[in-house]
C-alpha cells in the first residue's frame, strides 16, 4: 500500500513540475527530456509514469481542472452562504484560476488548435477521449455544477424564476470572455470582469 501512494505522489510531482515547462517553453518546445530534467529524474524514471509527453499534458490539465471542480463543489456545499453569494464566489475563483494559470491557457489553447488541424471530424466522433473532447467534458461538468446552484438558489427563494439554461449562458459567458482576453488577447488579468460578475448575480437576486 505505502508503495502504492508514494508512487500517486511522485505522479502528482512530476505533473506539477511538468506544467512548469509546458508554460515556459509551450508544448512544441517541451521535449520529454526537458521535463525529466526539470523533474531531476532520467527519462527512464519518466516512462515508469507517462508513456509521452502528450499523456503528461494532458494528465497535467486534468489534475488543475480537478482542484478547480473541488474548489468549486466547496463552496456550493458552504450552508453559511445564500445562492447569490455561492454563485458570485464561484464566478469570482474561477476568474482568479484562470488569471493565474493564463500562460498556460494560452499553452493549451495553441495545443488544442494544433490537434484540430490533424483530426478529421470522423476521428473525432470516434474518439471521445481525445484531448478537446475530454476538455469539452469538463466544461460541461462546470456548467452543470452552475446550473445546480441556480436551480437550487430559485427553490428556495433568492434567485429569480427566469429560465435555468439563459441564466447558465449568462454566467458562462462571463467566464469565456476571461478565457477570450487571457488566452488569445494576451491580457495580463481579467479582474475588471468583477463588476460584470456583481452586475450578473444582482440581476438575479430577489
Amino acid at each position: 500500500m505505502a508503495i502504492v501512494v508514494e508512487h500517486d505522489k511522485r505522479r502528482k510531482q512530476i505533473l506539477r513540475k511538468a506544467l512548469d515547462v509546458f508554460v515556459e517553453e509551450g508544448f512544441e518546445n517541451a521535449t520529454y527530456q526537458k521535463i525529466a530534467d526539470h523533474c531531476k529524474i532520467t527519462r527512464t524514471t519518466l516512462y515508469l509514469y507517462f508513456r509521452n509527453r502528450r499523456e503528461i499534458f494532458n494528465y497535467s490539465i486534468k489534475q488543475l481542472l480537478t482542484d478547480v471542480e473541488k474548489d468549486i463543489l466547496g463552496v456550493r456545499e458552504n450552508k453559511h452562504l445564500s445562492y447569490p453569494e455561492k454563485i458570485k464566489k464561484t464566478l469570482s475563483l474561477i476568474l482568479y484560476r484562470l488569471e493565474e494559470n493564463r500562460h498556460l491557457l494560452s499553452v493549451t489553447l495553441d495545443y488544442l488548435l494544433s490537434l484540430s488541424r490533424t483530426e478529421t471530424p470522423a476521428k473525432t466522433k470516434a474518439s471521445p477521449s481525445l484531448p478537446y473532447m475530454r476538455v469539452r467534458r469538463r466544461t460541461i461538468r462546470l456548467r452543470h455544477i452552475l446550473a445546480t446552484m441556480v436551480i437550487e438558489g430559485i427553490k428556495v427563494g433568492q434567485l429569480r424564476q427566469e429560465e435555468v439554461a439563459s441564466i447558465d449562458n449568462l454566467l458562462y459567458g462571463i467566464i469565456e470572455t476571461a478565457i477570450f482576453r487571457l488566452a488569445v488577447l494576451k491580457q495580463d488579468c481579467a479582474a475588471e470582469l468583477a463588476d460584470a460578475v456583481d452586475l450578473a448575480v444582482k440581476s438575479l437576486t430577489l
